[in-house]
């Protein structure tokens, strides 16, 4: 399928979009500067990624912001990037809020100071009504994990009766696990030249595109986006049909 750069027909772009921001603290060291210099310049990613997903009418936009393996990270790099992740919040919930994006959280929360998960669960509650681009930030959060704690909900009920173990199915363990209202992405990114999806929404990408990419995060914009749903758009998802079937149910 042949399929123009910025191709304008939205229809057809992805509805979820995943991504693992990979890449701040290699692009700090490239210009000489601590690791820790490279994730401010990632804020401002972020934000260029975010107003270009709701100007493209995404409908969700998944980020990991920070995975539960990154814990093991120096600690004086970890109570930094708390702090950033606190200002960030204070910082820009209502800017989301004026432009009717809606931000939620998946990871667990319990480990962050109370200060951060009261202003998660505030910025939440400010946004739930908006009904533009949903911002999902996954802190704290590991696809083994999510699954996990799945399982051991659907394991409660079986063992409190209100689940037999032959009506579990795959919609009731998608339903136990995290943002289960929310599409499955549509399309996975990953920058900074790393092609492997780091226990990120483990069985939610199982039909999901990948675009991986050499571009450091702090350097995305608009640009680099377009030129991954463009990678997108020239994919056939056939969802384990053949060619001919799916040409036929899109004729």
């Amino acid at each position: 399928m042949q399929v123009e750069p910025g191709d304008t027909d939205k229809s057809r772009y992805p509805k979820h979009i995943a991504i693992i921001m990979d890449g701040n603290g290699r692009w700090a060291q490239k210009r000489h500067l601590p690791r820790i210099m490279g994730h401010p310049a990632g804020v401002k990613a972020v934000k260029r990624v975010v107003t270009f997903c709701a100007e493209q009418d995404i409908q969700v936009l998944t980020l990991f912001a920070f995975s539960s393996e990154n814990w093991r990270r120096p600690k004086e790099e970890v109570s930094k990037l708390m702090g950033l992740f606190m200002l960030t919040m204070q910082a820009e919930v209502k800017h989301l809020y004026k432009n009717n994006i809606r931000l939620r959280f998946i990871g667990e929360r319990a480990v962050f100071s109370e200060k951060i998960q009261q202003k998660m669960a505030e910025s939440e509650r400010l946004t739930e009504n908006n009904t533009g681009l949903t911002l999902v930030i996954a802190a704290n959060y590991g696809g083994h994990r999510d699954m996990t704690l799945a399982m051991q909900d659907i394991a409660q009920q079986v063992k409190d009766g209100i689940v037999a173990p032959d009506e579990i199915d795959e919609t009731m363990i998608a339903g136990a696990l995290s943002i289960p209202d929310l599409t499955d992405p549509d399309l996975f990114i990953r920058s900074g030249g790393e092609q492997r999806i780091s226990n990120f929404l483990l069985w939610q990408l199982a039909y999901t595109e990948f675009h991986f990419t050499e571009k450091l995060w702090p350097d995305f914009d608009a640009r680099i986006m377009q030129d991954a749903i463009d990678d997108f758009l020239s994919r056939e998802r056939r969802f384990g049909r053949t060619s001919e079937q799916v040409q036929k149910m899109s004729s």
